[in-house]
């Protein structure tokens, strides 16, 4: 186990920023810490740093005890903010080599880490370039490779894709993928579920402070009674028609709204088929039809009653 969270409590006055958060992460994980904006995912991140005080709780990484002077631990974590933090005055090469530096005197040694770490992200086009000249996308690339050149076993990466185009959030969750593949252990932090059930092995879902499930995603999902989601693109249904595709068996919601027949359906292997029957029977004309399986923020929905990204 990389990780042990165990009832972790932070209060601001009267908020209760996280409500007896217990979680772990194992070796060689990619663990997903999933939730909107102000759950609570980077409050979490700084109390495991202990870069933020906490009123209750217990947080160990490698097995020992996290405190703000634990530097021995420290040096083997790589820390990738949300907000990029770079030093403007310094080009790409020379912010790398001084993150670097803070856990690699070795120059020698610090050199090949710093083009190991600006070939990794795709920066070799900018060494010389200072930040004021990079797009947000490589500005991110470069706030990553500050945080992992020196080699660490645990990398925590918050909402690292913010804001940026879709080539360098591609470029980003490729080279997360590839870290773990090299031996890191991964906490990665976001409110875009894509992202996670692209590169997470295990989830965590947190909201208000809590959380309020985990599994892999397919675990998650296997949680709550939405099995599929069929839209049907038709000019016309009547409210008839929609009562009684309500009372088919399975069929949990039906709504119709701006041409679209929106069916969600309870766990069963023939929906589609189903609905493709009444449909003949009722003689409606339809466009477009197609099947989608539960998302993450299907799970969120019915275990919160609000959307991912309310």
């Amino acid at each position: 186990m990389i990780v042990r969270v165990k009832n972790l409590v932070k209060r601001y006055g009267e908020l209760l920023a996280l409500d007896h958060l217990s979680f772990t992460v194992n070796d060689g994980e990619v663990f997903g810490l999933l939730g909107p904006n102000g759950s609570g995912k980077t409050t979490a991140i700084n109390c495991i740093l202990s870069l933020l005080e906490y009123d209750k709780g217990e947080v160990e990484i490698f097995g020992r005890p996290m405190r703000p002077d634990a530097y021995d631990i420290k040096r083997e974590i790589g820390i990738v903010m949300q907000n990029v933090a770079v030093y403007n005055e310094l080009t790409v090469y020379e912010n790398i080599d001084y993150f670097c530096g803070l856990y690699v005197e070795d120059k020698k040694l610090r050199k090949r880490l710093v083009e190991e770490a600006i070939n990794f992200v795709g920066l070799k086009d900018f060494k010389g370039y200072y930040p004021k000249k990079l797009s947000g996308g490589l500005l991110r690339r470069l706030n990553i490779a500050c945080g992992i050149a020196h080699k660490p076993k645990l990398i925590i990466l918050d909402e690292p894709t913010v804001a940026v185009d879709p080539q360098s959030r591609y470029k980003i969750l490729e080279g997360i993928l590839e870290l773990n593949r090299l031996g890191a252990t991964v906490i990665y932090t976001s409110h875009y579920m894509e992202e996670v059930e692209q590169i997470c092995s295990r989830i965590m879902i947190i909201d208000k402070g809590r959380a309020i499930a985990t599994g892999t995603k397919d675990e998650l999902k296997a949680m709550i009674t939405l099995g599929e989601k069929i839209t049907v693109e038709s000019q016309h249904i009547t409210p008839g028609q929609l009562n009684r595709l309500r009372a088919l068996p399975h069929v949990m919601e039906a709504e119709y709204k701006n041409k679209q027949l929106v069916i969600k359906s309870g766990k069963g292997a023939n929906n589609l088929e189903a609905v493709l029957d009444f449909i003949k029977k009722e003689k409606i004309q339809y466009g477009k039809i197609y099947s989608e399986l539960p998302t993450l923020n299907d799970v969120f929905l019915e275990i919160t009653g609000k959307q991912l990204r309310d």
